[in-house]
């Protein structure tokens, strides 16, 4: 097979040299020995050579390449010496594939992904069971993949086989605290151990080297070093390197090569250095490998797809596209409602009375698809990522800024291109009559902020001196403008009432989420994090957006019943909500979690008059309960499945957002093709088939759960680079009011609603002593013991003393940093006293935690440009050591090959008619 492989490309690059008239010179680069001996010299111009010595001979002073190559060179030679050396084997074979295949299909073996517990690497991993295996094995919970050796290398995120062990060999989860705090296992749950490995999910892992002492003991010429990956879920990783000295401070990306049974730890290669540890771009770099997050700027191809606005050149309307398109721009009142500063403005409504008394109410999304063409090379691009990415202090747009925030973006008093949706609504019970859907030219006429719409809703009209669209007008305009605003925002709030009624009585839930949108000033420094505030005109846009998607799935479904996008949010397993019963219980309150509707009356009635934190909690815990909601092709599952559990929709899918949603271009196309197949005109848009949209589907949920990772790790750094540099002790902001919600065997978990810090506290410590409050509240420790209930955890000291923790208890606590040179640092969170903490400035504690966020993140970028000012006569030596061990900036050979490997995964046969 590989004597034909080789043959083939070789008659391929023969047949491109002479294609192009013998005038250009072919090198097909191949490790295979014999193939470079046999068609080495056989044709003038085609030149056959290993890797190595193409770099030798065409790339000689591309240092970084030579370095890798050695690197991965070196990492084969060492593995065929072990493989020769070694006849002791540390993990069982893995099975044959058809072996696996037929075991899964007759039921023996079930087929899963492998998560890793992060808190308990080395004991607990489970699988989470996918496919023909959910259905057929009857198993309703994950399995528990106890210890490293019933794992058999597999690595956390590889599709696996299992086989279940017998029941007297299953193991329950460990409800302890931490890695090393003794075994308090609970009810025992299907345990298995892994046979065999379908698909390896193997990435970019980024390590760090061990300490200067470790590596010293190894001995002083040793090349193979054991690293340690950043993820807690990695294991060690064995590479050769005679650089781990000098990249001790270092963060480094490796790759694995393989696991062989005969070796305790994977064997990898060195890629590239990243930063220096603790350095805030480097720590920001880490966060982006260890999520396959591809911040690349956009190509010169890219960019040359891009419309062109500029004061020489401005973008305007063309004359065909308004013969083409419904003209709204004389005829509707449109605005924007969308966080202070925002500069992607995905979305816009109207709101009308019609001629003959009736409502209507138009959502206006902005028309991506007209600039960004199907197997584009933008395309291709917004395709590969997926969605913007948020971090705490940055962005990493999914598009060009020139779409983005310029042509794209619904700004105030601009022409713009907008899909639209119109229902007409009947003028008392809001009951839609009709629906339109097209494309339109619009000009929004305000461009408000949430908290400006809010106060016009409230009827204080003050805040119009905040809105610019009013500044340069008399009195009279001023004045009949204002009234119909004033008009339009509350007949939409009115309406988005009456929607939001209809999904309550069909169960809708709403569940504690913490949204968060980025605002950049114009250097795109970070200016605040805009948390949701409880207005009701957040609700009311939500609402119209609901909507908006909802009668999207309905005609896209309707039109391609076996190929359309939609979003589905299946209904969780009754097991997941149990902590939530029990939590509920402790305070008193009856948790209905057997349907959508139950629940969210539960939720709703879960209330304490003292202590609005508890209501918080429980929607949190019903929010962690649940499972995730998905893209999905219709052509892949039955249409019972299609529901959305949390929204309460038979139908659902993502329209409303294509600037920042890659799901949101797909749909649009499909809307597009929908309306042309009404009008029974040729569909032009290039739709996915039923498996290549499934496909399409599972890359943009793993995207998506990416940019949730990503954005939940920069907020625990910026968390952390706060904390760190502050004195536990002394500082006033390190002490803080928690409140218990969920007990363990050694500790509890403890909320903080003034930083919104979630973590652990433990009540015994690593000497075995647990904690012991005096009676005005403050904590020691002293020898004694733990005794867990259901709904409390109880500390006994040998000399008789005790203290109780319920659930839902307020708690002081002192908030410190734990550091590690080869993991991301923690916040550490320690109990000082059992009685609530008192906030010296009642006003401080009153602010929203992401607000506070806000603030947290300013300093820490403040403090962080200090010291690089600080350090700047230092930045030559840096640059040296940066030259020294760092790829090549700019285009070098090392990325040049990783584009070329993407762009061979990427399926172009439809750009070429194939």
């Amino acid at each position: 097979m590989e004597k034909w492989q080789s043959r083939s490309i070789y008659s391929a690059a023969t047949w491109y040299y002479h294609h192009c008239q013998d005038r250009m010179p072919i090198v097909m680069v191949t490790e295979d020995e014999e193939a470079i001996q046999q068609y080495g010299s056989e044709t003038e111009g085609v030149f056959v050579i290993s890797f190595k010595n193409y770099l030798d001979n065409f790339w000689p002073d591309l240092t970084a390449a030579h370095e890798l190559c050695e690197s991965i060179l070196q990492s084969r030679r060492e593995r065929e010496n072990e493989s020769q050396e070694s006849h002791g084997k540390e993990y069982p074979e893995h099975l044959p594939l058809e072996v696996l295949e037929a075991g899964i299909k007759s039921g023996r073996y079930i087929q899963g992904t492998l998560n890793v517990n992060k808190h308990r690497a080395q004991i607990e991993a489970f699988v989470r069971l996918q496919g023909a295996s959910s259905k057929d094995s009857g198993l309703v919970s994950d399995i528990l993949i106890h210890g490293t050796k019933a794992r058999n290398r597999s690595i956390h995120g590889d599709v696996v086989v299992v086989e279940l062990l017998p029941k007297n060999e299953w193991k329950g989860r460990t409800t302890a605290l931490g890695e090393n705090d003794g075994e308090s296992p609970s009810e025992p749950m299907p345990t298995g151990r892994v046979v065999g490995i379908l698909q390896k999910n193997w990435r970019d892992y980024v390590v760090t080297f061990p300490s200067k002492e470790e590596v010293q003991s190894q001995g002083k010429n040793a090349r193979k070093i054991l690293v340690i990956p950043w993820d807690y879920r990695i294991p060690k990783i064995r590479i050769s390197t005679q650089q781990a000295e000098a990249l001790q401070d270092f963060r480094v990306v490796v790759r694995i090569d393989s696991w062989e049974s005969t070796s305790m730890y994977p064997s990898g290669h060195f890629v590239r250095v990243l930063g220096k540890i603790g350095d805030l771009e480097g720590e920001i770099a880490t966060i982006l490998v260890e999520n396959s997050i591809s911040v690349v700027p956009f190509s010169e191809a890219q960019m040359c797809e891009m419309p062109v606005n500029t004061t020489e050149n401005p973008w305007k309307v063309s004359s065909e596209e308004e013969r083409e398109r419904k003209d709204l721009r004389k005829t509707h009142l449109v605005f924007s409602i969308d966080p202070r500063g925002c500069e992607d403005v995905d979305d816009t409504l109207s709101v009308r009375a019609l001629d003959n008394g009736n409502l209507e109410l138009g959502v206006h999304i902005a028309d991506v698809t007209h600039f960004v063409a199907s197997h584009s090379y933008i395309d291709i691009e917004a395709r590969t990522r997926a969605t913007t990415y948020y971090l705490a202090d940055r962005r990493y747009d999914m598009l060009p800024s020139i779409l983005s925030a310029d042509v794209c973006s619904l700004l105030g008093g601009v022409d713009r291109y907008a899909v639209s949706i119109m229902w007409e609504l009947d003028k008392t019970s809001y009951e839609i009559k009709k629906v339109w859907y097209g494309r339109t030219i619009i000009r929004s006429a305000y461009k408000l902020f949430y908290e400006a719409a809010q106060e016009l809703l409230d009827g204080n009209v003050d805040i119009v001196d905040d809105i610019p669209e009013f500044r340069d007008l008399d009195e009279k305009s001023r004045q009949a403008k204002l009234e119909e605003l004033l008009w339009a925002i509350g007949k939409l709030t009115d309406i988005a009432r009456h929607i939001r009624a209809k999904r309550d009585q069909c169960g809708a839930l709403e569940l504690e989420g913490v949204e968060v949108r980025i605002q950049l000033d114009e250097k795109k420094n970070i200016h605040d994090l805009i948390p949701k505030q409880p207005l009701e005109v957040h609700e009311t846009v939500a609402e119209c957006m609901i909507l908006a998607n909802h009668w999207v799935a309905k005609k896209i479904c309707e039109s391609f019943p076996h190929q359309a996008l939609l979003r589905r949010h299946p209904p969780p397993h009754q097991e997941f909500f149990s902590e939530l019963r029990e939590c509920a219980k402790a305070k008193g309150f009856f948790m209905d979690t057997r349907s959508n509707k139950a629940l969210a009356d539960s939720l709703d009635n879960a209330n304490d008059p003292n202590d609005p934190i508890v209501n918080w909690l429980l929607r949190s815990m019903a929010t962690q309960a649940m499972s995730n909601a998905l893209y999905f092709s219709t052509g892949s599952c039955a249409e019972e499945e299609f529901h959305h559990y949390g929204l309460a929709l038979d139908k659902y899918t993502h329209f409303t957002s294509p600037i920042r949603r890659y799901s949101d271009i797909v749909v649009h196309r499909l809307l597009m093709a929908a309306i042309s197949k009404d009008k029974k005109m040729e569909i032009k848009e290039n739709l996915f088939s039923n498996k290549d949209l499934e496909e399409l589907c599972r890359h943009i949920n793993n995207r998506n759960r990416a940019a949730q990772h990503s954005q939940k790790q920069s907020t625990e750094l910026f968390q952390c680079m706060y904390f760190k540099d502050k004195d536990p002790e002394t500082e006033e902001r390190c002490i803080s009011d928690g409140v218990i919600y969920s007990i363990r065997t050694n500790g509890v978990l403890v909320f903080i609603p003034r930083f919104g810090i979630k973590g652990a506290a433990y009540l015994k410590n690593k000497d075995g002593l647990v904690i012991s409050c005096s009676p005005d509240g403050h904590s020691e420790w002293k020898p004694g013991s733990l005794q867990r209930f259901q709904n409390k955890i109880t500390s006994t000291t040998t000399g008789g003393e005790s203290v109780t923790f319920h659930l839902f208890d307020h708690v002081t606590v002192r908030i410190s940093v734990q550091a590690s040179r080869c993991h991301s640092d923690t916040i550490r969170l320690e109990i000082i006293s059992n009685k609530p903490y008192m906030m010296p400035d009642t006003e401080l504690f009153q602010q929203s935690s992401l607000l506070l966020k806000s603030d947290l993140v300013k300093e820490v970028t403040r403090s962080v440009e200090e010291a690089q000012l600080a350090q700047e006569v230092k930045v030559n030596v840096i640059e040296k050591d940066y030259q020294k061990y760092c790829q090549t900036k700019g285009s070098s050979l090392y990325t040049l090959l990783e584009e070329i490997r993407d762009l061979a995964l990427l399926d172009v046969s439809n750009s070429y008619g194939i």
